[in-house]
């Protein structure tokens, strides 16, 4: 008598992959691509795309209420009055600073947590692609956020003055670059300062805070060192650079000077001597401190 047989086989139909094979720079894009996805919660549930969205339709607020004031008031003297500038909107970007210290310890810290930094690396990629990706997908959401409202302010304006549309777009062309490089300079920025304090710590709650703590607490000594100067003379002659110490304004004063060609006076080093000069210096201490950081920490795999 036979037995019955105890297995079975179940096809599932597994093929071998036969498609195209993209390489390194295929990895790349795929760590942006999932990188952007994650933080802006999609193929996620709703609650992590309730802060991204919300940001974004915040940010955009100013926009529209402008256009719709100058709809409004088209046809009388008060259309030449704007609630608010293309220099100053970028000042606006600073409200994603909550996303952002919710987003950049997101985008490394659970890498690091859950050590799938070797899996990561098994395939043709390098801690330089892997910092290049992070950096590259946080400036991309952040100049996104940060360009649309802008995009929909000059639009909207475009369509709304009394003067017509050509003649906007020809009085204010200079916008056109001005709005992008300033938008870049604040995205990188921010971007490679997050990433650099949230890659110090697996903990993303950790990375956020530090962030936060390290924004606001410059901010707060610079403010107070500028004020007990009392006049121009705090730290070179004939200028207050204390305010240099302020981190959050540095990109606001490089978009000055993308605008202005100059420092603007209320600011914390307004009229200080060699203002421009040191936020330049600043910028390019803290963007390429920032990189050579993160590209020190994902040197080799943990």
């Amino acid at each position: 008598m036979s037995a019955t047989p105890a297995g079975a086989v179940y096809d599932r139909g597994y093929r071998p992959y036969e498609g195209e094979r993209g390489g390194r720079g295929a990895s790349r894009l795929a760590l942006v691509r999932v990188s952007i996805r994650r933080a802006l919660g999609l193929r996620r549930s709703w609650r992590q795309k309730v802060l991204p969205w919300s940001l974004l339709a915040i940010a955009s607020i100013p926009a529209v209420v402008n256009v719709g004031v100058k709809y409004i008031t088209r046809n009388t003297p008060a259309s030449d009055f704007d609630l608010i500038t293309f220099r100053e909107y970028v000042g606006v970007s600073t409200t994603l600073l909550l996303f952002v210290a919710i987003t950049a310890p997101d985008m490394v810290c659970p890498d690091r947590r859950n050590r799938v930094l070797p899996l990561i690396f098994a395939r043709p990629l390098t801690g330089n692609d892997y910092v290049l990706a992070k950096v590259g997908a946080l400036t991309a959401i952040l100049f996104a956020f940060s360009f649309l409202p802008q995009v929909v302010l000059f639009v909207g304006q475009m369509f709304v003055v009394q003067e017509g549309a050509l003649d906007f777009l020809t009085e204010n062309a200079e916008v056109l670059w001005q709005v992008p490089v300033a938008v870049a300079l604040f995205s990188l920025y921010l971007a490679s300062l997050a990433l650099a304090i949230a890659a110090t710590t697996p903990r993303r709650v950790v990375g956020g805070v530090a962030l936060l703590a390290t924004v606001f607490i410059s901010g707060s000594v610079a403010t107070t060192l500028v004020r007990a100067g009392d006049g121009p003379a705090t730290f070179v002659e004939g200028g207050n650079l204390w305010g240099l110490l302020s981190l959050i304004d540095t990109p606001l004063r490089m978009s000055d000077l993308v605008f202005l060609g100059h420092v603007d006076p209320q600011s914390l080093v307004g009229g200080a001597a060699g203002a421009g000069i040191g936020v330049v210096l600043v910028y390019v201490a803290v963007v390429a401190g920032s990189l050579g950081y993160l590209l020190y920490r994902y040197r080799s795999v943990e």
